[in-house]
């Protein structure tokens, strides 16, 4: 305990860029989430990371992890929203698979049942809403994988905010009729996935269904804002940050 102390100590002023390149502070920083539970209606038991802030009660942010899997990146990312005044929940979508080859994680990916991660969100989406350390409103956030799932949660319950890294988006009008909330997307130039075609067409479907969406291009690629990522572009991952939780705080 008194190492990490120590470890978060010397963390202190350091921007997330600099703790999520670290392993050492990452593994800190993950350590401090408290590990959470809750049953599906089929008797399943799903699992996550909650992280709270100093000030109770608070609005809430769902985190959706990347194809990699809920590791210590994203709940470090949890952790930095619990400091900066929310109550921050990394979810698990992997039935506690995380992977670190993209062999790996392309499986995992793979075995996910859009049903039962459909009723995890909700689940976990209504879990929050219920905690007595939540109060206002509730948003979501993913990345890669995650960012298309972050979209997914909102559209299964309702968020006040929705905010998608380079995850797919591929919907029409009818599919985004139930979204509450705006949306903030995060995009690059050189991904030939979630590519230009994709997000026209989303932000086409996002006027016609009358929804809210500020989508930033960044000149960069998939994957640009995980610093443990050989896309990495750090300039664009920070200014990706700080809209993040400029549109948290003006919508929560």
């Amino acid at each position: 305990m008194l190492a990490r102390r120590t470890v978060l100590g010397g963390a202190v002023g350091l921007s997330l860029a600099t703790i999520l390149a670290d392993p050492v502070l990452r593994r800190a920083w993950a350590a401090g989430l408290a590990p959470v539970s809750a049953t599906l209606s089929g008797g399943q038991t799903v699992k996550a990371a909650l992280g709270l802030p100093a000030v109770k009660p608070a609005a809430a942010v769902l985190l959706v992890h990347e194809w990699w899997g809920l590791n210590d990146q994203i709940k470090s990312v949890a952790a930095s929203l619990a400091e900066a005044g929310y109550v921050a929940l990394a979810i698990d979508l992997y039935d506690g698979n995380v992977a670190t080859k993209p062999g790996d994680a392309r499986k995992f990916m793979g075995q996910v049942d859009a049903a039962v991660a459909t009723e995890t969100l909700q689940t976990w989406m209504a879990w929050l809403r219920a905690h007595d350390a939540v109060s206002g409103g509730l948003g979501t956030i993913g990345w890669c994988f995650g960012g298309g799932w972050s979209l997914n949660a909102s559209l299964a319950a309702p968020a006040e905010a929705t905010i998608v890294y380079y995850g797919n988006v591929a919907k029409d009008a009818d599919q985004l009729a139930s979204l509450k909330g705006p949306v903030l997307g995060h995009f690059a130039t050189g991904d030939q996935w979630i590519n230009k075609t994709m997000v026209g067409g989303f932000a086409a479907a996002m006027k016609a269904a009358g929804k809210s969406l500020d989508a930033h291009w960044y000149e960069a690629n998939h994957a640009f804002a995980n610093p443990t990522s050989a896309r990495y572009d750090a300039g664009d991952a920070k200014l990706a940050w700080e809209r993040s939780l400029a549109f948290l705080k003006a919508n929560l």
